[in-house]
């Protein structure tokens, strides 16, 4: 018996926590860093469908796909989303690639989040990162533009990540 539960104390925490249950740093863990939920995203007010762009927030840094003012992010941009577990839940156009996403719907991370990777390198790897991909910030394209900018990779789930690369 001592060998069960010390099993399930290696568990990480996000196998063992629901998301109301994890601390401030665990939550903020989480995040992998990709960017995609930094992209300007359309809603479609007659069907309710997503769409996301390659066009990204004024306050993404696209070398290191994360906030330049993180901690001021709300007040700078107006429609900037503060998650939370239940938003997690029910917010349509988080990527399915979404670790926050992933466990509000019962998965596990991927194998290529950092938590599990041990390696900030491997969103890129698997392509899911939105480096290198993004066409320009919010501030350097008209509104009327932005429809032209729709992108379907930001809400899919990119080939190389859905499968671990074998190591020889």
């Amino acid at each position: 018996m001592a060998e069960d539960s010390s099993a399930s104390m290696a568990k990480p925490f996000w196998q063992t926590k629901t998301l109301e249950e994890m601390s401030g740093d665990e939550w903020e863990s989480l995040c992998d860093g990709c960017g995609r939920c930094c992209l300007v995203k359309l809603e479609d007010e007659d069907t309710g469908q997503y769409y996301a762009t390659d066009v990204a927030c004024r306050l993404l840094d696209t070398s290191s796909c994360r906030c330049r003012d993180y901690t001021n992010r709300q007040s700078l941009v107006s429609d900037c989303v503060r998650l939370t577990p239940a938003e997690a839940r029910s917010l349509g156009w988080l990527p399915p690639t979404c670790a926050y996403r992933l466990l509000a719907e019962g998965k596990d991370l991927a194998w290529w989040h950092p938590l599990v990777s041990g390696r900030a390198e491997t969103v890129m790897e698997a392509g899911v990162s939105v480096k290198g991909r993004v066409h320009c910030s919010e501030d350097d394209i008209a509104v009327e533009d932005v429809v032209g900018r729709i992108r379907q990779w930001p809400l899919a789930w990119p080939k190389k990540a859905k499968k671990k690369p074998s190591r020889d």
